[in-house]
């Protein structure tokens, strides 16, 4: 098995390669506003660092989510279109539970990722393996009462401090915990997510109110 797992749902983008057994390359860059210039390339560091070629690849695993709308689908996309051209199975997991599997905690503690409009996408965990609530997203303020004394894992941790005082790491994604992740639920015979995003809320652009229409003559 050559595992090739991507995932851009937040400012990191981040690609890896696990051969069923460990991780033999990745990669991450955080850059919120580069998603579709960034991720090709990455996936074409991890292959040359890894001294093999797409076609090697038997899987890929993509981040579902949740996340912003335009980066988000720049890793779904790019995972369809590889998994098209190659003929191989595309398995989607939820964001969350990369980072949540990153952290490697072993009690009850919560995901959060920064959602803009001062909200968080977040989710519960009774340990780092297993998911125990859906993706929800929200205020800090709004849910600080409901996760007081748990652990709060990723960057809404970091930029809300006041709501989740107990911080810890990873703050950004990792494609080679998604990648592990994948790897062991594949072994196991787990069900994975479609493929397709995974969204809390309608996207940040909106059509402009009060556009003058033009008529063709």
């Amino acid at each position: 098995m050559l595992l090739l797992a991507v995932d851009t749902a937040t400012p990191a983008v981040t690609v890896a390669l696990h051969d069923g057994t460990d991780v033999v390359a990745e990669t991450s860059r955080v850059d919120a506003r580069r998603h579709g210039e960034l991720l090709l390339p990455a996936v074409h560091q991890v292959l040359a660092d890894a001294g093999l070629t797409l076609d090697a690849v038997t899987d890929l695993v993509v981040g579902v989510g949740p996340g912003p709308y335009t980066g988000l689908r720049v890793g779904l996309v790019t995972a369809a279109t590889f998994g098209s051209v190659l003929g191989v199975p595309v398995h989607g997991l939820c964001t969350l539970d990369g980072l949540a599997y990153a952290s490697g905690i072993q009690e009850p503690f919560v995901v959060a990722t920064d959602a803009r409009r001062k909200e968080v996408y977040w989710a519960r965990y009774d340990d780092f393996r297993t998911r125990v609530s859906e993706p929800s997203v929200d205020r800090p303020a709004d849910i600080a009462e409901q996760v007081a004394g748990a652990p709060v894992v990723g960057a809404g941790a970091v930029l809300y401090p006041e709501a989740f005082p107990d911080a810890r790491g990873p703050e950004h994604q990792s494609a080679a915990a998604l990648a592990s992740l994948a790897a062991e639920r594949l072994a196991a015979g787990a069900e994975f997510l479609a493929p397709v995003p995974l969204y809390l809320r309608r996207p940040d652009a909106q059509v402009p109110k009060n556009y003058k229409v033009v008529t063709p003559q």
